[in-house]
């Protein structure tokens, strides 16, 4: 399916909305329109269940067209964040990942100032009936939760765009808290911390670390969102390849 648009991100001053597996046509429009009531116009979908494009969507949208002609489908999480240095992950259930979690204010407010310094980032909700899955999760840096009613927190996933796609909206005038200096790398994309993932598992695999097959998927997952927490620059990502290089030898070589 597609392939990400380098710098699109960038190029709308804003970020892109991933809808992870929806499974309603119409919940896919709504979701368009919410966006652009509130500016946003990028919408990326990954493996969608009734396939794309879908009339029922056109039909929700209300005249949102211009977000669902530009919609880009892809078949997994990884391939629709690779180009991205920022994600934010919506989920609204506790977890057995340790992750930075925050309100929708204040991921608003962040990713206003990571846009603002040229950044790349991406805002997933997940499928209507499930939500978002751990290997789902691995892919963010930032979780997102909506603290509501907890006798009653559900949230159709079009409300749950249009909610933090307000915030964005509301957060226009918000300055960043923080910034890397100028003189520092890029943030890595996801796609450049994936391929740093993937070394490091077979590294793992190969000294015997992951044995337990019990244990290894929740192994994998803590380990890749330890690694998703400490956004990396991409110096940072190629020096941490080369310590997984040097430290799979088994030796020092002069």
């Amino acid at each position: 399916m597609g392939r990400p648009s380098k710098g699109r991100a960038t190029a709308d001053a804003a970020p892109v909305i991933i809808l992870v597996r929806p499974q309603l046509g119409e919940n896919i429009g709504m979701a368009a329109r919410a966006m652009l009531n509130c500016g946003l116009s990028a919408l990326r979908l990954v493996a969608p269940r009734d396939g794309w494009p879908n009339p029922k969507a056109q039909r929700a949208a209300s005249g949102a067209d211009i977000v669902l002609d530009k919609a880009e489908v892809f078949d997994s999480v990884g391939a629709a964040v690779a180009d991205l240095e920022r994600v934010v992950a919506t989920t609204a259930r506790n977890r057995e990942l340790t992750q930075r979690i925050v309100t929708a204010r204040r991921a608003a407010v962040e990713v206003r100032g990571w846009v603002g310094q040229g950044g790349r980032v991406g805002i997933l909700f997940g499928p209507e009936r499930t939500g978002l899955e751990n290997d789902d999760m691995v892919h963010a840096d930032t979780a997102l939760s909506i603290p509501l009613n907890p006798q009653f927190s559900s949230l159709n996933i079009a409300q749950a765009v249009l909610l933090v796609s307000y915030e964005w909206a509301m957060a226009a005038d918000a300055a960043p808290a923080e910034r890397l200096s100028d003189h520092a790398a890029r943030p890595a994309t996801k796609e450049e911390l994936q391929n740093l993932f993937a070394h490091l598992e077979r590294a793992l695999d190969e000294s015997g670390f992951l044995r337990n097959k019990a244990m290894r998927p929740a192994m994998v997952h803590n380990l890749r969102a330890l690694l998703q927490r400490a956004t990396m620059t991409e110096q940072e990502a190629r020096t941490f390849h080369g310590v997984i290089k040097f430290l799979s030898k088994g030796k020092h070589e002069e």
